[in-house]
């Protein structure tokens, strides 16, 4: 069933990156920066709310009254402003829900990576709260609506023993406390365990990208701006507790649930959100999955350069004191709760070469259940088993183009990640005879399952990054086949002849 759900969600983003892609290189397509873009909308609606509250007023009278102020009078900046809140938080909802979506089809929650998919259920917890006490205080006609539906929900927690929406009973009981505690809750308490909340989801991950390319930011805010000028956010009618609003324009990115409080009951409503909550939490062990053993370090052969260390996308790896009494000062640990089995850490480490020519090739870090020495084996084993000229591909074991590699008959050899490759092995297999070119499958549009894999081997075949491509490998002998969904060669077997071609010629 779950695998089910991975392969049409699968198709669905690959529907959805042909467009983009066209528009949009690998580096800055908007479906590869969800979680940054999310953040970069949260600063807009930070900057903006804090414009808003400079003229807002906490009082029953003065909430509505001065809102309008901002939108119809001071309209060139106070209401530009008020849409590009609105417009940046609705956005901010759509990218949530396209990152979850996101990992959870490309199978990026389980395992090791537990924490940073369970973390995420409290921040859209508290995403909504701060977008619904916003509409609280515009006071107009939807905010007494969400006033008072959100009471019920409230009131309906067993915790409380007054009731919150007496409150709204009439527009006598209703005091400017109130605006005053929902202005702080919606400026400071709750923004406040947001970025808390987003620290806690990202701090296990090395070098989280929490900013978008500058390019995309632009864009993406020029494109808000026309949005607010075009189409500026407006109030309903002055709220009126002694009549009940007939004709309400909803925001269904934040209060799509409140029609479900009329429709069935506050405990139901609640069930169901605690219901929807808890499958969330408890997809990573849904099933089972088999736990691969993480990286081990082999001291005899690691020197402490910490390369492992910069590479390794989830902080597993770090540097400690020297334990075996060696002059070198540090060595590399592994932490078994961090580790996810991608190999980038071998890929990074120089002692991992095939070339070794004495003892057994046993790198300074190393995974047991898919070893470097084991992938020089499959290079060997494969070398000449094409008709000339000869080509040897390497596909992510994650990524569908290993399966088409294998159904086309390509020689094939997988790694967990391709950043596990060394660029060593690609010289090895061209300098020993085993192929005359070099396939690299790995995941499309720079969308890797690990996060920097493709980044790293970009970098390490252009000799900007250690361990770097020796100058002696022609660069028309290696093809990478990480291309856009909608480029030419979508097949691996086209791509595949394609190369041939280009290597005859």
């Amino acid at each position: 069933m779950i695998e089910r759900l991975h392969r049409a969600g699968r198709g669905v983003f690959q529907g959805l990156r042909r467009p983009m892609a066209r528009a949009f290189d690998g580096a800055e397509n908007p479906l590869n920066h969800l979680g940054a873009l999310t953040v970069f909308f949260l600063w807009i609606v930070l900057v903006s709310g804090i414009w808003l509250f400079i003229f807002f007023r906490t009082s029953v009278s003065g909430a509505f009254d001065s809102v309008e102020y901002l939108t119809h009078e001071q309209w060139y900046l106070g209401g530009i402003m008020r849409s590009l809140h609105r417009y940046a938080s609705d956005a901010a909802i759509v990218t949530i829900l396209l990152h979850v979506l996101k990992e959870f089809v490309f199978n990026r929650y389980r395992g090791k990576r537990w924490f940073t998919w369970v973390t995420g259920v409290p921040l859209i917890w508290m995403i909504f709260p701060l977008g619904i006490t916003g509409y609280w205080l515009v006071w107009d006609e939807l905010a007494q609506y969400v006033a008072i539906s959100s009471a019920e929900l409230i009131d309906r927690i067993p915790i409380f023993t007054d009731s919150m929406a007496g409150n709204f009973q009439s527009d006598e009981l209703l005091s400017n406390r109130f605006f005053t505690l929902m202005a702080f809750l919606h400026l400071i308490g709750l923004p406040i365990f947001l970025v808390f909340g987003i620290w806690l989801h990202v701090f296990r991950l090395n070098s989280p990208r929490i900013n978008p390319p500058r390019r995309m930011m632009a864009a993406t805010f020029l494109a808000l701006l026309v949005l607010s000028a075009v189409y500026p956010a407006l109030s309903h009618e002055r709220a009126d507790l002694a009549a009940t609003p007939q004709v309400l324009r909803l925001d269904w990115f934040y209060l799509h649930v409140y029609p479900l409080i009329q429709a069935w009951s506050p405990g139901w409503v609640w069930a169901l959100l605690v219901a929807i909550s808890a499958v969330i939490i408890v997809l990573p062990w849904t099933p089972a999955q088999k736990q691969e053993q993480p990286a081990k370090v082999t001291l005899d052969y690691c020197n402490g350069c910490e390369r492992c260390v910069d590479d390794c996308p989830f902080g597993a790896v770090e540097m400690v004191a020297r334990t075996d009494g060696t002059s070198y000062t540090h060595q590399a640990s592994v932490d078994p709760d961090l580790c996810v089995s991608c190999g980038i850490c071998v890929g990074a480490c120089p002692t991992a070469t095939p070339f070794r020519s004495q003892g057994s090739l046993i790198p300074g870090i190393d995974l047991p259940d898919r070893s470097a020495a084991a992938l020089r084996a499959d290079i060997e084993a494969l070398g000449g088993r094409d008709a000339e000229p000869r080509v040897v591909a390497f596909a992510c074991r994650d990524d569908r183009q290993l399966h088409e590699a294998h159904k086309a008959g390509i020689p094939t050899v997988s790694v967990n990640c391709m950043a596990q490759l060394s660029p060593s092995f690609i010289d090895f297999a061209l300098s020993r005879g085993h192929a005359d070119g070099v396939l690299l499958l790995g995941c499309q549009d720079g969308n890797c399952c690990y996060r920097f894999g493709a980044n790293w081997t970009e970098q390490r075949l252009a000799r900007q990054r250690d361990p770097m491509l020796r100058k002696r490998v022609e660069p028309t002998k290696i093809a990478v086949g990480w291309l856009s969904p909608w480029a030419e060669h979508k097949r691996v077997a086209d791509r595949y002849e394609a190369f041939r071609r280009s290597l005859r010629q």
